[in-house]
Formats: structure tokens, C-alpha cells, sequence
């Protein structure tokens, strides 16, 4: 049971990072003042083999429609994928991904909405860049640079997301040696001077945390994992970029109840100082943090 005594603890052992700033910026009509204020992206799968269902568009059109809704009800930024993360997911050929992607850009932008595209291939970034994305959510560790480099060429923001693997889609074990947070830190330091170097001024960094490792299978081992990094997360900050999180889903606690997961560890995510929120369910984790916000 996470208890108060310990969310002391872990403040005064990391009394340095609590009130550091990060970098904030504008994009497009949006300004992200995350030393001062919250933000939320929503999702689209245009995946069948993605698990959440009310996020999956299997037309352009319907993900249009979405985007709207998530934009309506709150969502800074919609993020749109075309390759479920799952293992067992049926892989998407990078033609393929274009294909889907590249109408539903056009159509949120359209309708004035950010969009974000979840990506490894430099090809599909860059063909989503001159769509009109205005966000790389990166998901390998592979042609970094070359993907950096396309976003600074068109002003976009960057997601570095933390993956131990080639890719989102290559991942079999998680390292749980040492300090998790202190490995994260490590890996986003490089990444993000890289970044910085080829020219990327609008830079956030993802833990990871909704990504399929083999041995985070174990429900236990998984959300203690989660949430040991959701609390830690305002040391990551001191990187001086924001922190962006997919808040998870715990299934096998909530069940039935499964679609309250993510406002539930938003609550955590919110301990940890997160500036960005990424989530399925915009209107109900928006008002969690609405609430939080009234303390």
C-alpha cells in the first residue's frame, strides 16, 4: 500500500528536483506553459489489433470525428498511431501506415487540432511531417538523429520515449538492476542533447510505461513498476524538458471498471509532477485533474 510516509521519504531524498522548470514553448495557436499548468493528449488507434476499443478508427473519417470529440473535450494535442504496441499485433508495413495516416493529419488540421503521430520509421516521419504533424511521439531507439533532424527542419515537437529495445515492437526484458529512474535519466540526457544538437528546440521525454516488456507480464511487478516510476517522475525534470506519461490500464485490478484505470493513475502521475497526459479517457482525466488542481 503506497502511503503517505513513503511519499515524504521520496521527497526529501530528492529534495533538488522538486521545484526545478522546464522548458516550455508554443506550438501552433497552443502555448505550453508547463511550469504553471497541465496538459492532455488523447489517442487514436487506427489499428484493429489495438486493445482499447473506444480508441480504435478503422476509418479515416471516424478518426476525424474523434479527434474533434477529444479536442472538445480537453485534449492539447491528439496523438494518432497506426501499429498497435501490442506483441501479438499484426506488424504494419510502412506504406500501409502512410496510407492510414496521412488523411487523418490532414483532416485534424484541418479542424485546427495538434497532432501527433507514434512513430519508429523515419520514412513515415516524414511523410507525417510534411502532412502536417506537429509532434513526433518516438518509439525506437534507431535512426534518431535522422528523425531529429526532420523534426527541426519542419518545427515540430519531439516525444523521446524511453524503450530498452530496437523499437516499441522489439522489446523482451526490462532492466531492473540499479535505479530505474536514474537508467531513464541516463538514456533521456543523451537523446536529448542529440535532439538539442540537431536542431529540435520543443523536446519532452516518456518513461514508457505502457509498453509490453515480457517480464512486466505479472500484474504486481508491472503496477508497482508503474507506479514507483509515476511518483519518481519530477526528477526526470531536472533535464529541464517536461514529462509526458501513457497512463496505463491495470487491468487485471479494474476489469469491468477498466476505463477508470487511467484517471486513476493520472492521480499519480500528477504526484510526480507530469506536465503531459496521455490517456484514452480525455473528459474523465481531465477532471481528476481539475480536482487535484482545487487543493
Amino acid at each position: 500500500m503506497l502511503t503517505l510516509e513513503q511519499l515524504v521519504e521520496i521527497a526529501r531524498a530528492n529534495s533538488d528536483a522538486l521545484n526545478v522548470r522546464v522548458n516550455e514553448f508554443s506550438l501552433g495557436p497552443v502555448r505550453f506553459d508547463f511550469n504553471s499548468r497541465r496538459f492532455l493528449m488523447g489517442v487514436i488507434n487506427l489499428s484493429a489489433g489495438s486493445w482499447y476499443r473506444e480508441s480504435v478508427c478503422l476509418s479515416a473519417d471516424r478518426a476525424i470525428e474523434r479527434g474533434v470529440i477529444l479536442h472538445a473535450q480537453g485534449a492539447h494535442i491528439v496523438d494518432v498511431g497506426a501499429e498497435s504496441t501490442l506483441a501479438q499485433a499484426e506488424r504494419v508495413d510502412q506504406a500501409s501506415q502512410r496510407s492510414q495516416l496521412l488523411p487523418v493529419i490532414k483532416g485534424l488540421s484541418e479542424h485546427k487540432i495538434l497532432v501527433s503521430i507514434e512513430t519508429y520509421h523515419p520514412a513515415v516521419t516524414k511523410a507525417c511531417l510534411e502532412a502536417g504533424a506537429s509532434v513526433i511521439n518516438l518509439t525506437g531507439t534507431k535512426s534518431t538523429e535522422e528523425i531529429f533532424r526532420m523534426a527541426a527542419a519542419h518545427n515540430a515537437a519531439v516525444i523521446i520515449c524511453y524503450v530498452q529495445g530496437t523499437n516499441v515492437r522489439e522489446v523482451a526484458d526490462f532492466d531492473f538492476t540499479g535505479d530505474a529512474i536514474q537508467q531513464m535519466s541516463d538514456y533521456f540526457a543523451r537523446q536529448v542533447e542529440l535532439a538539442h544538437k540537431a536542431g529540435v528546440t520543443r523536446v519532452l521525454i516518456d518513461p514508457g510505461l505502457g509498453f509490453y516488456y515480457r517480464n512486466l507480464q505479472d500484474s504486481a511487478v508491472r503496477i508497482r513498476h508503474q507506479m514507483n516510476v509515476f511518483i519518481n517522475s519530477f526528477r526526470l525534470r531536472k533535464l529541464g524538458v517536461p514529462v509526458c506519461h501513457a497512463l496505463p490500464h491495470a487491468f487485471e485490478f479494474f476489469g469491468e471498471e477498466v476505463r477508470s484505470a487511467e484517471p486513476f493513475f493520472a492521480v499519480l502521475a500528477a504526484l510526480g509532477k507530469t506536465d503531459l497526459y496521455r490517456t484514452h479517457e480525455v473528459a474523465k482525466t481531465r477532471a481528476v485533474l481539475e480536482t487535484l488542481s482545487v487543493y
